[in-house]
């Protein structure tokens, strides 16, 4: 990988990571087109541990406080701490299971144009939803654990997916929002724990310097989006980007056929 492709990169998954469209998706569209080839998932994984930081920046506050109230015993952080260990587990136990399928999915863009397809879908439903719900309760934290669970295939969008089954809850934009970063913090954190087995190989392929420009970006833009993200929440405009998704789902469906 040179350094343009790693600006690139870096650049789609800051971008996409938090905004309703897909990183994996899009990572899968734009090494398909510029040729870059990374072993497993690890160019993906070493990426979202650059916007795992993003997230510490805009949320790291709220999850220090979080942590230490848990810590002390404060019966509404330990409730929240609990809600979002419980809305992890799909994540980890289906991350793991279908660790291989995962990867082969990274190389099949009709899987990414069919994923795309569906957050597209995802997000439209989300129309006129949410409410003044504060946190989940623990069936609706499940529910939003089998939501992320469903986003590790390429194109379906991650907070996508867990904002939206939070709508459906009649959790408040903002709130929605917040669990899902939140509850992305040991997901991200323990993906890249179990790919770091594969880090050497995986630098090699890549290369340091492109790696770390690419990080870089990814960290920046990721910060952009969060905050970006949450304006467009606000506002009630969280289904925006359905059409978006069902255009780039059908042009990478075509141009998949098309490679055939």
């Amino acid at each position: 990988m040179n350094y343009w492709q790693g600006i690139l990169l870096g650049l789609v998954q800051g971008l996409t990571e938090f905004l309703p469209v897909s990183s994996d998706g899009h990572l899968a569209v734009v090494e398909a087109v510029t040729g870059v080839h990374t072993p497993g998932v690890f160019l993906e994984v070493a990426l979202h541990v650059a916007t795992l930081g993003s997230v510490l920046v805009v949320y790291g506050r709220r999850f220090a406080e979080l942590t230490v109230g848990t810590l002390r015993g404060r019966p509404d952080d330990r409730r929240y701490a609990w809600l979002l260990i419980l809305a992890t587990i799909p994540g980890v136990v289906i991350g793991v299971a279908a660790h291989d399928l995962v990867g082969r999915a990274f190389d099949s863009l009709l899987v990414a144009g069919v994923g795309f397809l569906f957050t597209g879908t995802l997000l439209w439903s989300s129309r006129r939803r949410g409410g003044d719900v504060v946190a989940p309760r623990p069936g609706g934290a499940v529910a939003i654990g089998l939501a992320q669970a469903l986003a590790i295939l390429p194109g379906v969008s991650r907070s996508g997916s867990t904002v939206s089954v939070g709508l459906w809850l009649g959790l408040s934009p903002v709130r929605a929002a917040e669990f899902s970063f939140l509850m992305a913090i040991p997901i991200i954190a323990g993906a890249a724990l179990f790919e770091s087995r594969h880090g050497l190989e995986g630098l090699a392929a890549v290369g340091v310097g492109p790696l770390a420009v690419s990080f870089a970006v990814a960290f920046v833009s990721g910060i952009f989006a969060i905050r970006l993200l949450l304006l467009l929440l606000r506002r009630g405009r969280f289904y925006a980007f359905a059409p978006y998704c069902w255009a780039i789902g059908t042009a990478t469906i075509l141009y998949a056929l098309w490679r055939e």
